[in-house]
């Protein structure tokens, strides 16, 4: 009784040691890579904390804003051709004009993403503030 009981332990504490270096391994990892990634993004996240530049809680409650938004993103996410990237791009719409940002694949994505904007109907401009990652 006692040795299916030690070997229980045994086995349960090897397992919780293997389990914790793994994530801390994988925790020092993310930290290494952070540092010089093209994934780090804190000067991105400041600016937008700076007020300087739009983001999605800027968009007024306007009816006609909500329709518009909603209606590119659902055309935007039912564009399979398009990256996780630009379909998780950010879409403000302010009394008409919509502003797109984030980052995107690459040009043809940004003006893909433009041109669906700019034939939605309601919008009076589009600002394309998008970054592309690849020329």
């Amino acid at each position: 009784m006692f040795t299916r009981l030690g070997f229980v332990i045994f086995t349960l504490t090897c397992g919780l040691l293997l389990t914790t270096a793994a994530v801390r391994a994988e925790h020092d990892a993310s930290l290494y890579l952070a540092a010089d990634s093209a994934l780090e993004n804190t000067e991105v996240n400041e600016r937008d904390k700076a007020n300087t530049t739009l983001t999605p809680e800027d968009q007024k409650e306007t009816k006609n804003d909500i329709k518009i938004t909603a209606h590119i993103r659902k055309a935007v996410v039912k564009d399979k051709s398009l990256s996780m990237d630009a379909h998780n791009a950010k879409i403000i719409t302010l009394n008409g004009v919509v502003t797109l940002r984030g980052p995107v694949k690459n040009v043809a994505e940004s003006k893909k993403l433009q041109k669906i904007a700019q034939n939605t109907r309601g919008v009076k401009q589009v600002d394309n503030q998008l970054e592309n990652k690849a020329p």
